[in-house]
């Protein structure tokens, strides 16, 4: 499932659809809290720099908002809720009330795989805005030329647009070989996905830069490492790692296939994402920051092998069917997955095990 436009290929990642108890929809909660523990900095920022009345005085009573990687569930209309309300506030501020005098347009963004069915049946039956499904990768345009006045995107830009060509090319030094991840000590592997990943947000920044209309606001949460921390998510890589080389140790996948698969995801450093953002040159940072320090430490260390077994079916099974064709085997790769990842949420209460998250509130450079 690619689609193409010029030259650059995308490759579509899409959560599990429905509302099954395997759906993104029902296993999503990680992401639920990353968007609460935020939604005061976002709801102030927006506030304090968003000139709504500016926005009417140019164009229209219309405001358009997009959450971009919407996936399906109701994460993504909190965090549309949470916009809005900020936008209500500030428009209070300037003398209007944005439900009596604007209209409010918001566009649901993800590729065309996503499961937009369940999502727009879901939608709130007292929605105060004019909803519109919008297919295709973020990595590219999606929106006319100064359009949109506010974008979101939380836990989707460290999936990659594919990917990276040469830890899957058996002649390139940064071939993967019986790893579906990279660890820290895996240098020329992790270099080719920070490539992958660098040039991914500058496609994806680029396009937005154009789409936003001057003044405009995009906020972020992008799964960073932690500086001086360990990756939670190398552990649940490793634990997967270990239940497919065990799987094809006994026959059940080929080796072939296990040495071919490689996650298509990429979990920055903090610092990386901040100098991509400062190179690209065409927003400005507002605010940014680390979540692991806006969580309480209690839940934290809240690990439990069966939630995140879960929360990684719901976002990777569609990964693995589409690589490992073998009928039936998604629930015993999902057995063992949990089994291997009770063992390692052991480590979990070290305090240099953190969560991952950095958020990110952006505005053109110029604006």
């Amino acid at each position: 499932m690619e689609s193409k436009k010029g030259t650059q290929s995308y490759e579509s990642f899409p959560m599990n659809g429905g509302e099954g108890q395997y759906s993104y929809a029902q296993n999503s909660n990680s992401q639920r809290t990353g968007a609460d523990i935020t939604k005061h900095i976002s709801r102030d920022a927006i506030i304090e720099m968003l000139d709504v009345e500016s926005f009417v005085q140019h164009s229209s009573n219309v405001i358009r908002i997009a959450d971009l990687g919407c996936s399906v569930g109701l994460n993504t209309f909190f965090t549309i809720q949470n916009i809005i309300d900020a936008v209500n506030l500030k428009s209070q501020s300037q003398g209007r009330h944005v439900l009596d005098s604007l209209e409010l347009q918001v566009f649901f963004n993800d590729h065309a795989d996503n499961d937009f069915n369940t999502l727009l049946k879901s939608l709130p039956k007292e929605k105060q805005y004019y909803a519109a499904a919008v297919p295709g990768t973020f990595h590219g345009r999606l929106f006319p030329e100064s359009s949109i006045h506010v974008f979101n995107s939380s836990y989707a830009l460290h999936w990659l647009s594919r990917v990276p060509k040469d830890i899957v090319d058996k002649n390139s030094d940064a071939y993967n070989y019986g790893r579906i991840y990279f660890t820290n000590e895996d240098k020329k592997v992790a270099a080719a996905y920070s490539a992958q990943f660098a040039k991914d947000i500058e496609s994806f920044l680029n396009s937005r830069a154009l789409e936003l209309v001057p003044g405009g606001i995009m906020t972020l949460i992008i799964p960073c490492v932690p500086p001086d921390s360990k990756n939670v998510f190398e552990v649940a890589a490793n634990s997967m790692e270990n239940v497919l080389v065990e799987m094809a140790n006994k026959g059940l996948i080929s080796h072939e296939q296990v040495d071919s698969f490689n996650l298509p995801v990429y979990m920055p450093a903090s610092e990386e994402v901040k100098e991509l953002i400062e190179k690209n040159g065409k927003f400005k940072i507002e605010r940014s920051e680390l979540l692991y320090q806006l969580y309480d430490f209690k839940i934290q260390q809240a690990v439990d092998a069966r939630n995140g077994s879960m929360e990684m079916r719901a976002a990777f099974e569609g990964v693995l069917k589409n690589h490992f064709k073998e009928e039936g085997i998604m629930d015993e790769i999902f057995i063992q997955f949990e089994k291997k990842l009770a063992e390692a949420t052991l480590l979990f209460p070290d305090p240099s095990y953190r969560q991952l998250g950095g958020l990110f509130v952006i505005k053109h450079a110029l604006a």
